[in-house]
């Protein structure tokens, strides 16, 4: 059974899971799901229509779905989905989406750190880091493993890639390519995440091959079009699936790149 402590407030119709806790002063709206084993600290306010996965850590004083900070929303039926074994730390926000039926979603096993905020429409995957006072705009699409440091500022409508590293206090307004390091303000490409895949398991082969991808995208001085056909040119025969992953991401580009 799950264990409420005597001074939270659950509405009678959410539903909680098998060993979930709430802790003190803690509020669980009407519309709000939670999965086995999740554990919501003290003052933790999760309303709207929130589901959540199984053993996630919610830390005090962090709100979770509220309404979005957009003076579009109208009170349309909107989500937020939310999968297993993330930590929320203190004071963590992330919002419902805006527009009839949409989605916020946060994927599983990240770790956001004190004070983030995620604004609606966000799409955060699997197995990344957000450090202290990250915050996301609307409908920002963060793919899995990046770390973004704290104190970064993303715009509205970037996608970032798969496996980026970006430093603190860096501000990003373009999408950033998969496997990057990025830093400053205004932010710049230092080279791939060496580091980041190394300890991922990537082969030596596989970080060197990468690293050529990237140079022509960032050294060459091709335009975009142009290095993407130069890409698969080298490395299309191969059916390598992190190539592949690179090549697909060229067509969610909305807003240049991060160079």
């Amino acid at each position: 059974m799950p264990q409420i402590h005597e001074t939270a407030i659950v509405h009678q119709k959410a539903e909680l899971g098998a060993g979930v806790k709430v802790g003190p002063y803690a509020l669980i709206g009407k519309n709000v799901v939670l999965g086995d084993g999740c554990q919501i600290g003290p003052h933790v306010v999760i309303e709207g229509r929130t589901t959540m996965g199984k053993n996630n850590r919610v830390f005090a004083g962090a709100v979770i779905g509220s309404i979005p900070q957009d003076l579009k929303y109208k009170g349309e039926i909107s989500y937020l989905e939310i999968g297993d074994n993330n930590q929320f730390r203190e004071y963590v926000d992330i919002n419902t989406a805006e527009g009839e039926e949409n989605y916020t979603r946060i994927g599983s096993d990240n770790l956001m750190m004190a004070y983030v905020h995620i604004a609606h429409n966000c799409t955060v995957m699997d197995r990344t880091i957000l450090a202290n006072n990250v915050t996301l705009a609307g409908h920002v699409s963060i793919d899995s493993n990046a770390i973004l440091g704290g104190l970064t500022g993303v715009h509205q409508f970037v996608s970032i890639g798969r496996f980026c590293m970006i430093g603190g206090l860096t501000k990003i307004v373009k999408d950033v390519m998969p496997f990057c390091t990025i830093d400053g303000n205004p932010a710049k490409s230092y080279g791939i995440n060496k580091i980041g895949l190394e300890r991922a398991g990537f082969s030596p082969e596989k970080i060197k091959k990468l690293k050529e991808i990237y140079k022509i995208v960032f050294r060459s001085k091709l335009k975009l079009d142009e290095a993407k056909i130069e890409i698969i040119r080298k490395y299309g025969s191969e059916n390598d699936a992190e190539i592949n992953y690179y090549l697909e991401y060229f067509d969610k580009l909305e807003r240049g790149i991060t160079r």
